[in-house]
């Protein structure tokens, strides 16, 4: 899918300059009213994507965000403690009410601060509670790596090291009795019927010949999440459907309350002290000013900008590619 939108007719400085003939003056008029059309077309490029992407549930929500270090003992920790701050830092420039819930230093290394004031952490959950919030830091979960010399050391080779993020909704507490009834719009865990999307197919291996003959599996997908569940276990397509409607409520509410497992492969920023530089892998983003990022300032606005801008276009992607697919079958 094309992501940026062409004009139909080649807008360069260059094709607007000047000979001994033309008014200089009114060149210049053209290429400031030139540069000023471009911006505009990029920002209706942006607002018509977003028109276009669908509306989840979460995005509503807070967030929790919680930090662990990957491996690396204490260097790791330290930088852990880094990137928690860098979070803290961002929340108090923008004014959004952050709660820390959970702040736990790895114990074998006790209060041992590195020469920078780094603190070894092991653990931390930090709970913002503004509304949106999740659609705000959702595109921060995933692996953050640093590439430095470790603040413990003056000199010597550069490690890398990682920590992962994960960034998860926060449910209002309803204090309902039916505050786990999927089917309770006041739960906690409500599974909005919009965000489900139902495929009926003909079920497979044992079970009989009308099992098989007939269209009686189910499929169901909780598109903001991405959870699948398929169900052929029954005859009845009835009974088959509330069985995974039933199993895909207990994988959302697991997944929600407990942290899927992320790994290397799921990098999505690098810090890399020596060239002041922050990288975001999946909009491919280059800043500098990395001291800026680190105290949560307006460069990192801009990685986490370009990184909700990529994410507008994935999703875009998965939905021409879910239609072109449905065309072909």
């Amino acid at each position: 899918m094309q992501r940026n939108i062409d004009p139909p007719y080649p807008l360069h400085p260059s094709s607007l300059s000047t000979d001994g003939k033309q008014d200089a003056e009114l060149a210049a008029i053209a290429r400031n009213e030139l540069a000023s059309e471009l911006s505009r077309l990029k920002a209706l490029e942006r607002k018509l994507a977003a028109s276009l992407q669908p509306h989840y549930a979460f995005t509503d929500l807070p967030c929790l965000i919680e930090f662990r270090p990957g491996p690396g003992g204490l260097k790791g920790r330290y930088f852990t403690n880094s990137l928690f701050k860098i979070y803290r830092a961002l929340c108090a420039r923008c004014g959004y009410r952050a709660n820390v819930l959970k702040y736990k230093l790895a114990e074998a290394a006790g209060n041992q601060s590195s020469p920078a004031g780094e603190q070894p952490l092991q653990e931390a959950v930090l709970e913002v509670l503004d509304a949106s919030a999740y659609d705000i830091f959702r595109t921060e979960a995933g692996i953050h790596c640093v590439q430095r010399i470790p603040s413990t050391k003056s000199k010597g080779r550069v490690y890398t090291l990682a920590v992962a993020v994960w960034v998860l909704p926060s449910f209002p507490k309803t204090g309902a009795a039916s505050s786990d009834n999927v089917d309770d719009p006041e739960s906690d865990f409500y599974l909005q019927p919009d965000d489900v999307r139902s495929k009926t197919m003909r079920a497979c291996g044992a079970g009989g010949q009308y099992v098989n003959k007939t269209e009686s599996a189910i499929r169901i997908t909780h598109a903001p999440t991405g959870t699948v569940v398929s169900m052929q276990d029954h005859w009845s397509q009835q009974r088959n459907r509330e069985a995974a409607w039933k199993q895909e409520a207990a994988r959302l509410r697991s997944s929600i309350l407990s942290k899927a497992q992320i790994t290397r492969g799921d990098k999505i920023q690098t810090y890399n002290y020596n060239q002041d530089r922050c990288t975001d892998h999946r909009a491919g983003l280059n800043v500098h000013n990395l001291p800026d990022v680190l105290d949560g300032g307006k460069t990192l606005d801009r990685v986490m900008d370009a990184a909700g801008e990529w994410m507008v276009g994935w999703d875009l992607e998965a939905i021409v590619a879910e239609e072109e697919e449905a065309r072909q079958k």
